[in-house]
C-alpha cells in the first residue's frame, strides 16, 4: 500500500515507520518531511495530496494543544488545539476523501487523556474527545468503502522524561507497541473504532 504518514518524525511517528516500513510504500509528510504539509493550512494539505496523487491510507500522528492550568486557560488557548490537532486531522480526512483510493483508510491520533484527564490537560481532553466523536460518526457515512479509525495510546515510554510529572500512576507504552494500533487500523478491516493502546 501507498501510505502517507503525517508526523513521521515524532516519537510515535518513528514507531509507525518502523512497523509499517518493511511492508508498505511510506511517504512521510510534515513541516520538515519529504512531503511538505502543514495540517493547520488546508491549502498545504491539498497541495501535498495533489503532489502524491492516489494513495491507500493516511496516518496522522500530528497535532498540538496547549497544556496549562484551567484557571489560566483563555479562549485563544483552546482555539489553538481546535485549529491545530482537531481541525488539522479533520481536514486531512475532508480533503483526503477526494484523493484516497476506494477502500482506503484514515487513521487519526488522540491519546489517553481522551478518557483519563490530568491537571492542565483540559484542552487535550476536549480535543481528543472531539476527534473520537468525529471518527465514530464519520465512519457510518464514508463513501467508496473508505474506513476511518483513531488510535488512542497511553503516555509514550520514550517521552516520559518530559511528561512523567504529569502522568503519575500511568503505565507508559513503548512507541513500538503504540505503532501496532496503527497497523491494525491500516491493515485490518474495522472502521469507526478507537483503538486504545495501554
Amino acid at each position: 500500500m501507498k501510505i502517507i504518514i503525517v508526523g513521521a518524525s515524532g516519537t510515535i511517528g518513528k514507531g509507525i515507520v518502523e512497523e509499517l516500513g518493511p511492508r508498505h510504500d511510506l511517504i512521510t509528510a510534515g513541516r520538515t518531511a519529504d512531503l511538505k504539509m502543514d495540517i493547520t493550512d488546508p491549502s498545504s494539505i491539498k497541495a501535498a495530496y495533489e503532489k502524491v496523487g492516489k494513495f491507500d491510507a493516511v496516518i496522522s500522528a500530528a497535532g498540538h494543544v496547549k497544556f496549562a492550568p484551567f484557571a489560566e486557560m483563555k479562549e485563544e488557548d483552546y482555539r489553538f488545539g481546535i485549529d491545530d490537532k482537531l481541525m488539522g486531522q479533520v481536514n486531512l480526512v475532508l480533503i483526503g476523501r477526494d484523493f484516497i483510493n476506494d477502500a482506503g483508510s484514515f487513521t487519526l491520533t488522540t491519546g489517553v487523556l481522551d478518557c483519563d484527564p490530568i491537571p492542565m490537560g483540559t484542552s487535550a481532553t476536549m480535543v481528543n474527545g472531539a476527534i473520537n466523536g468525529f471518527t465514530i460518526a464519520s465512519a457510518i457515512e464514508m463513501p467508496r468503502g473508505i474506513r476511518i479509525n483513531t488510535v488512542s495510546p497511553g503516555v509514550i515510554e520514550e517521552a516520559m522524561e518530559n511528561y512523567a510529572p504529569y502522568f503519575r500512576g500511568h503505565q507508559p507504552v513503548p512507541a513500538a507497541r503504540a505503532a501496532l494500533g496503527y497497523a491494525k487500523s491500516v491493515e485490518g478491516l474495522q472502521t469507526g473504532q478507537i483503538f486504545r493502546i495501554n
